[in-house]
């Protein structure tokens, strides 16, 4: 019997004024099989520790090989693979149930941040490589983006240590904005695909150089 991987790739809902997250609608768009593995999607709600414990239930019942969770990034004109999260909430709007944490800790006994464990230089190069823009972040914010990238690394840490995991921030849809940086959602569907293929085919990451001066 060969047991197929499998791959939980996570979306948000709508937040704050918008009808839409394109995190979501993006992962709707993913095959359900990709290079054999079983593509498990899931809408979390923007809400703390609620989309962390829907997660962790996910994870439970799917025993995963590799969990990557997607969220919007409004401002930002480039598929960005986040490296680090950090231990802090610090929400400048409420989340959808109306909480808005300021200055508080995820986890009181967790470190000060966790690394993504994804091959996110390979996933960046696979991208860039098929002429969409991407990029490594170095900061995933402080509110539910970075809450949920925390404590997926903090369960891999503590609970799954066989799982790899890490975030992926996306560029607004074309229709949410007249203004901002915006990519379609076919491109952004496209984008993830092929980082779920690298975290499949990497089991080490690549080397290059990155970074930013400031």
């Amino acid at each position: 019997m060969i047991l197929l991987r499998r791959v939980i790739v996570t979306g948000f809902d709508a937040f704050g004024d918008e009808t839409i997250n394109p995190s979501f609608e993006a992962v709707q768009g993913l095959p359900d099989t990709i290079m054999g593995a079983e593509i498990i999607k899931q809408q979390l709600p923007t809400v703390f520790q609620q989309s962390a414990e829907q997660l962790k239930a996910t994870i439970m019942k799917n025993f995963p090989d590799i969990v990557i969770c997607v969220g919007q990034a409004g401002g930002r004109d480039k598929i960005s693979i986040e490296q680090v999260a950090i231990n802090l909430i610090e929400a400048r709007i409420p989340d959808n149930a109306g909480i808005q944490p300021s200055g508080i800790p995820i986890h009181e006994d967790g470190s000060n941040a966790y690394f993504s464990n994804l091959p996110v230089k390979a996933i960046v190069k696979s991208i860039q490589d098929h002429e969409i823009p991407a990029e490594i972040s170095y900061s995933a914010g402080t509110f539910v983006c970075n809450e949920i990238m925390y404590q997926l690394l903090y369960m891999i840490q503590n609970e799954f240590p066989s799982i790899r995991g890490g975030f992926i921030h996306v560029p607004l849809a074309p229709e949410q904005t007249d203004i901002q940086p915006s990519m379609p959602i076919a491109t952004v569907t496209e984008a993830l695909q092929l980082a779920i293929e690298a975290a499949l085919t990497y089991q080490e990451d690549i080397k290059f150089t990155t970074g930013h001066i400031h």
